[in-house]
């Protein structure tokens, strides 16, 4: 490992205080040192920062790499944005603990597959799967799954009812032995570096099945809570309906129920409600948050800094099944192309589309809003283009399924429908950015990989909100670095300080901006081939470095992977199971 010292920049620590000019010194993967004009030491490598920002390495504290990782090690586009950390095992879907029939684990790929929208095939053939337990997933790996970041990450929920119930986890409530088991698997992956678990309260599968942590009754959430309060410094992650049910308030304060008096860290997906069809529980939602706050419970909402902008396929999107219209989801789950065009032309399927579209389609779905389809994407160039889905309806005097129909015929259905984003209270998010106790940059980054890429949109707060001066440079760092580690009681990294680790970002803020999305061939497709993601170029970083190792350095990454897998600091203390 080489020595590095960093010249001539202006430091942001990471913590929020203004920004000075400094060197850093790099050695042995560690900061050294941090001060102004360093004299260089004997084989420590020089790099001229003049011009540029010293920052803390990037955070990205919700991505869904738990497998993209073992085909794309890079993580691309994540080296090029500055990031070296990712959090995996969100939202209950998680690749360990798993049964061992491995009939049950793969009811557990196919959850992760159809919600994450991450290519089944690899993830069956490229994981090893030489585990069962959580601590023998971190150990497979650490010796088999090198990246170009650190990892964390949970134990998932779903994933634990899985592992103890097998198919019944789908089904009903869980037995006192059966809520042990899971206690115990959970403190058995906080013991091994877990930084919790994660739940989900939001997801139906492409059945329409509520996911196995929705069937959860208190008593097994109160155990699993119970867990967490013995081991402060463990967290709680659980993604809130704030999409389809909207059931997100009750759930919120089901948590606290749970939660109160118990000291348990929770970290909330949704419970901002910054997207305007949230508006009917927004309010709800924020007195609910400004309430528990006040009472103490140590509850931090997680949100995107942008709205979701995806885009929806017929061969892998679970966005019709999202939107509750399971007629359409046929199309996308016929497996070959004869099939669905036949299904398409078939008057059946037609009639039922319109009624499941015209009455069973949540109001705040894409669906139920033919204006936020775009049709840019052809796949025959047949089209029309360049129009949204009311306006061909009312061109054609159609209903908007059957113009859909027609329009994918005539274009393939490898072709692509658009969205446009949600409108997003941009003044409420920068409020949120600005204040403790929530968790920002929220990307999916890894999953909906023909939908949307999530990685690199952390660039953005170094671009369109510090230009528009809704955050100061120091506060856009913060956001994505200290405060991250703060939250995940990460204890050496985050900062810039000496004796933390040296994950780094070097970069001039004229020369980065968030790239436009690409179309990336290197998916395996469990045929021998590859097939397509979204990506983008970087942004670019003139400096990313990962426990003291350039992951990306002159445009381009370098190949290294020096990533570890990193825990939270936990404080063990005895208290009540449940």
């Amino acid at each position: 490992m080489t020595d590095i010292l960093i010249q001539g920049g202006t430091v942001v620590d990471g913590t929020g205080a203004p920004s000075y000019a400094a060197d850093v010194r790099v050695k042995d993967g560690l900061i050294a040192e941090i001060a102004p004009s360093l004299s260089p030491a004997a084989g420590e490598r020089i790099v001229d920062a003049a011009g540029c920002i010293v920052s803390p390495g990037f955070i990205e504290p919700h991505t869904h790499m738990d497998a993209v990782m073992w085909w794309q090690p890079s993580l691309d586009p994540l080296p090029g944005y500055g990031v070296s950390t990712v959090v995996i095992g969100n939202c209950g879907f998680t690749a360990a603990p798993v049964h061992k029939d491995p009939e049950v684990r793969m009811e557990m790929v196919k959850i992760f597959s159809f919600f994450e929208e991450v290519a089944e095939k690899p993830f069956v053939e490229m994981l090893p799967w030489d585990w069962n337990s959580w601590p023998e997933y971190r150990a497979s790996v650490e010796a088999k799954c090198k990246t170009s970041t650190n990892i964390a990450g949970y134990a998932g929920h779903i994933a634990m009812r899985l592992a103890v119930m097998g198919m019944d986890a789908w089904e009903r409530a869980a037995t006192p032995q059966e809520i042990q088991k899971m206690c115990d698997m959970l403190q058995e992956a906080i013991d091994a570096g877990a930084l919790g678990m994660s739940s989900n309260l939001m997801d139906h599968d492409s059945k329409d099945r509520p996911v196995p942590s929705l069937v959860a009754d208190d008593a097994e959430w109160a155990g699993l809570i119970g867990v967490l309060a013995r081991n402060p410094g463990s967290q709680l992650q659980v993604i809130l309906d704030t999409f389809f049910k909207l059931k997100a308030p009750e759930q919120m304060e089901r948590l606290g129920n749970l939660c109160r008096d118990r000291g348990v860290r929770v970290q909330m997906a949704g419970a901002a409600g910054l997207l305007h069809f949230q508006d009917s529980i927004r309010d709800k939602m924020w007195e609910i948050s400004a309430k528990q706050k006040a009472e103490g419970l140590d509850f931090w909402p997680s949100f995107a800094h942008v709205p979701p902008t995806t885009a929806l396929n017929f061969f892998s999107s679970s966005s019709f099944a999202q939107a509750n219209e399971y007629v359409w989801h046929e199309v996308v789950q016929a497996p070959t192309e004869a099939e669905k065009l036949a299904l398409l032309n078939d008057d059946d399927f037609r009639a039922r589309a319109r009624d499941s579209w015209d009455n069973k389609a949540f109001k705040q779905s894409l669906v139920a809003n033919p204006h936020m389809m775009l049709l840019l994407d052809s796949e025959t160039g047949v089209g029309p283009l360049g129009l949204n889905l009311k306006e061909l309806a009312e061109q054609t005097g159609q209903h908007p399924s059957d113009a859909l129909a027609d329009w994918v015929i005539a274009n393939g259905v490898q072709s692509i429908v658009n969205r446009v984003p949600h409108p997003m209270h941009f003044d409420k998010t920068v409020e949120l950015m600005k204040t403790n106790q929530t968790v920002a940059n929220i990307s999916d980054a890894g999953a909906h990989g023909q939908m949307l890429c999530g990685g690199g949109e952390n660039i953005l707060l170094l671009t369109q909100y510090l230009r528009n001066k809704e955050l100061t440079l120091e506060e856009a760092i913060h956001v994505q670095t200290g405060k991250q580690a703060e939250h995940f009681n990460f204890d050496d990294r985050g900062v810039l300080k000496p004796g933390y680790r040296a994950d780094i970002a070097v970069f001039n803020l004229d020369e980065i901006e968030a790239r436009p999305l690409r179309r990336a061939f290197d998916v395996p497709d469990g045929k021998g081939g590859f097939t397509w993601r979204f990506s983008r170029d970087a942004a670019p970083m003139r400096l990313t470095l990962v426990n003291g190792v350039p992951t990306f350095e002159n445009g381009a990454f370098t190949g290294e992977l020096p990533g570890q897998f990193i825990g939270p600091v936990i404080r063990k203390v005895a208290t009540a199971a449940a």
